[in-house]
């Protein structure tokens, strides 16, 4: 090899190296960037949504709340009034009981029969089980309204109504619930399976001792994502429940925006109610935001 030839050679190896630099400090400026203008997009989306939160609890303590013009956000002195009205005398803490009521007895019912459901089809020799699970997802298509007046036929000839069963029965079979702990059976390792079915382990000892301790992430991922489903029903218990007092909040906001006070309506009694209804969900949601996000990823899945 010549000395020319060799030194071409040497140049084109360093002209390579540092324009593998130069590559590599343009990608990291540009991920850099990128990094940058995502975040500023998440924190608009963020003031997007506390904006109105906030509004709402500065309105809940002012003595005549104003959501026509946009209020200054100094909160009022006028809060434990305004909750203590909303609670006792319009009686929205009865209402918030019975939705707490309610969407305890609704995840609880949801979580045993879909458990029950999932196991039996992803461990079960039961016949035709794909087509039994892509009816239960076609169930996901029909829409809510649809089924209100069967089921009103259905309540009422049962003797239900206006009572705690109208308003959980029709939510305790739930097709997303299903499909979730199945991807999550799915992925339980199968030698795991198979030393239970060697030790002789029953159905029943199987779902309490490998699957539920196996699985406490995605159920109280599931529960939280069931619990505020339930917490936010309100056309099917304005339909079939017909006594105030065992109403729940939903409906209870709407009650409260009946309170005109000098043909004017008490928006500060309204916020107020809103807030209170916004308090239980959210506080899950903060409190358990890990295993809810875990959930997410497995639909996702």
């Amino acid at each position: 090899m010549s000395a020319i030839q060799y030194t071409k050679r040497r140049f084109e190896a360093l002209r390579r190296a540092i324009g593998g630099d130069d590559e590599e400090e343009s990608a990291a400026l540009t991920g850099s960037e990128e990094s940058v203008g995502v975040h500023l997009q998440l924190w608009l989306l963020v003031g997007m949504v506390a904006f109105p939160i906030l509004v709402a609890v500065v309105v809940s303590t002012k003595q005549q709340g104003i959501v026509t013009s946009l209020p200054d956000l100094v909160p009022g002195t006028y809060a434990v009034e305004n909750y203590r009205e909303a609670i006792v005398d319009y009686g929205f803490g009865r209402f918030m009981w019975n939705s707490l009521l309610m969407s305890v007895v609704v995840v609880v019912g949801k979580l045993v029969i879909s458990v029950l459901a999932a196991m039996a089809i992803v461990y079960y020799r039961v016949p035709y089980k794909d087509l039994v699970f892509l009816f239960v997802l076609f169930t996901l298509l029909l829409p809510v309204p649809v089924r209100f007046i069967p089921l009103f036929q259905l309540i009422n000839d049962l003797g239900w109504g206006n009572s705690l069963l109208a308003i959980t029965v029709p939510y305790l079979a739930s097709a997303t619930t299903v499909f979730i702990l199945r991807q999550h059976f799915l992925s339980i390792p199968t030698s795991i399976v198979e030393t239970a079915k060697l030790d002789g382990v029953g159905p029943v000892k199987f779902t309490l001792q490998v699957l539920v301790p196996m699985s406490k992430g995605v159920l109280v991922g599931v529960s939280i994502i069931m619990f505020v489903y339930a917490w936010n029903q309100y056309l099917w218990p304005l339909v079939i429940i017909d006594s105030e007092a065992n109403q729940v909040a939903q409906v209870g906001l709407q009650l409260l925006q009946g309170d005109v006070q000098g043909g004017q309506l008490s928006w500060s009694l309204v916020m107020a109610g809103s807030v209170l209804t916004l308090l239980p969900p959210l506080a899950l949601m903060v409190l358990f935001r890990k295993p809810l996000l875990e959930t997410f990823a497995i639909q996702q899945k």
